[in-house]
């Protein structure tokens, strides 16, 4: 199996996390201070990071459980908002649908096919083939599977926190304070949730490294 090398290292996350939020909320503050309405701007905000989605289906021609839940979300929320016509709802949309996203992570939690496993696998393998066939022989093992699946049930239950966290801003606070409240709740959610669940990661990457090792120690035997 080969590894999209745009997976690996920092950057896809910090160039996804500069797209889906820096980027609309420089949006929204231009758009708001050129005297746009507080709703129209947010709107067109996130016209941003659903477009990305879509122009990255129409390349790929493919969409994992996690970035379709997503693409949902986003159509679903902008329907509503628009319907609706309230600011408050667009910030709340964003926030619900993170809520969303948890609950489906964290039910995929305990299926054969924990979604955040696909996320995982590029952090723990590196691209290597050795730790990419590694894996491939762990997967299936009661030591491994569960480590994946506590990765997912961490991410689940750390988005559902972060999402009632912002509902409950957004609907308290003033719009303007919680169009960047909202982002720095979300970034240090997601900075907390990412160091847990790599702390609880560590062993199935020690796992996937000494399956490889010992794979190289049979080539040389034999």
């Amino acid at each position: 199996m080969t590894t999209n090398k745009h997976e690996n290292g920092l950057g896809s996350p910090l160039r996804t996390l500069a797209i889906e939020i820096a980027l609309p909320i420089g949006v929204y503050y231009g758009l708001h201070s050129l005297g746009m309405s507080t709703f129209l701007s947010l709107a067109l905000s996130g016209v941003v990071p659903l477009a990305r989605t879509l122009l990255q289906f129409a390349k790929d021609r493919t969409l994992n459980g996690l970035a379709l839940v997503v693409l949902v979300t986003n159509v679903v929320g902008m329907l509503l908002t628009f319907v609706s016509g309230d600011a408050r709802m667009m910030i709340a949309k964003d926030s619900i649908g993170s809520g969303f996203i948890g609950i489906v992570v964290l039910v995929s939690a305990f299926t054969a096919q924990p979604i955040m496993t696909k996320a995982l696998r590029p952090f723990l393998t590196h691209g290597k083939a050795d730790h990419e066939a590694a894996w491939d022989r762990l997967s299936g093992t009661a030591r491994f599977d569960t480590i994946l699946r506590r990765n997912s049930f961490i991410w689940g239950i750390g988005f559902m926190l972060e999402s009632a966290a912002r509902v409950a801003g957004a609907f308290v606070l003033p719009v303007e304070t919680m169009v960047w409240l909202s982002t720095v709740i979300f970034v240090g959610a997601f900075a907390v949730i990412m160091l847990v669940a790599g702390a609880v990661s560590q062993e199935a990457g020690k796992m996937v490294a000494l399956e490889a090792e010992a794979d190289v120690r049979d080539l040389v035997a034999a």
